[in-house]
């Protein structure tokens, strides 16, 4: 299992927490440091089932700059939002496990959390 977070982010801290106590093995991955590549990007995306756009924080001021609210959602922009996140990783979600089973969720519950779990 793995875990991406921003250490100043609360949701990331409090899975973080859970996961202790839940004595889970994971490795921890701060993402603002150790960049995931678009395809890594792509790869968890396929885990979580969701699209690029799912997992953007479109309230942070980069993607206000890239003005994101106003880009296409289909599939013939699902790559420049993947690589806007590869090249602006502040813009994703936080935090995402990836499960035991090879599926992925966002933490950002504790119920999501639980759920990674017991995957």
């Amino acid at each position: 299992m793995e875990i991406w977070i921003n250490p100043a982010c609360s949701k990331c801290r409090s899975a973080i927490s859970l996961l202790d106590a839940e004595g889970a093995e994971y490795t921890v991955r701060r993402y603002l440091e150790d960049v995931p590549s678009a395809t890594e990007i792509r790869e968890v995306l396929t885990r979580l089932g969701l699209e690029p756009w799912d997992i953007t924080r479109t309230q942070e001021a980069a993607a206000r700059e890239l003005g994101l609210k106003d880009w296409p959602r289909d599939e013939a922009s699902r790559d420049r939002w993947v690589t806007a996140l590869a090249e602006h990783p502040k813009l994703i979600q936080r935090p995402i496990i990836t499960a035991d089973d090879g599926t992925a969720v966002v933490g950002r519950t504790d119920e999501a959390v639980r759920d990674a779990l017991s995957r």
